[in-house]
């Protein structure tokens, strides 16, 4: 009898308050302020989906063969009409994959289903963009207190516009 070893496709690992707060204020100082002023308005700063909805396309992706999911950065056209107040904004979508060995490499492809005999790519996006729909005030965080605003605060120097807290 052969015995085939799995290997782990694991490649992320959970992080602290610390790094989480270093990320998001780096990215508030060195992406996000930039985005706001290209696009006119203050860009997304997440996405948020349910655990249930997470879940069905989790196992959605398993039921077609998939052992991963790629998160592509987006963003939505400026004339985004299925959702208007998304319009111009980032997003992140999840696309299913499938792990494939190529010259004793491991390689993550985008997996494909068959949708009426067309290809069609196994993704999922419109979640809850913050902004514009963000959580009350008062609403998660440690003791209650909501802090999704408060993760990764920066003060960005606009020169001659002043300085922004972010």
């Amino acid at each position: 009898m052969r015995t085939i070893e799995k290997k782990s496709l694991k490649v992320g690992k959970y992080v602290n308050n610390n790094h989480v707060d270093t990320v998001i204020r780096t990215y508030k100082q060195e992406r996000w302020v930039n985005n706001s002023k290209h696009i006119g308005k203050e860009d997304s700063m997440s996405s948020w989906y349910s655990v249930e909805e997470l879940e069905e396309f989790l196992d959605t992706v398993k039921m077609n063969g998939g052992d991963g999911i790629r998160f592509y950065f987006g963003a939505y056209p400026t004339d985004f009409a299925l959702k208007p107040e998304y319009a111009g904004r980032q997003t992140i979508v999840l696309v299913a994959t499938r792990s494939k060995e190529v010259d004793n490499k491991t390689v993550n492809k985008d997996l494909y289903t068959n949708t009426e005999g067309t290809p069609q790519i196994l993704a999922y996006n419109l979640g809850a963009l913050c902004p514009p729909i963000c959580p009350p005030p008062g609403g998660g965080g440690p003791n209650g207190k909501n802090k999704s605003f408060d993760i990764g605060m920066a003060i960005v120097d606009n020169a001659d516009k002043g300085l922004t807290l972010v």
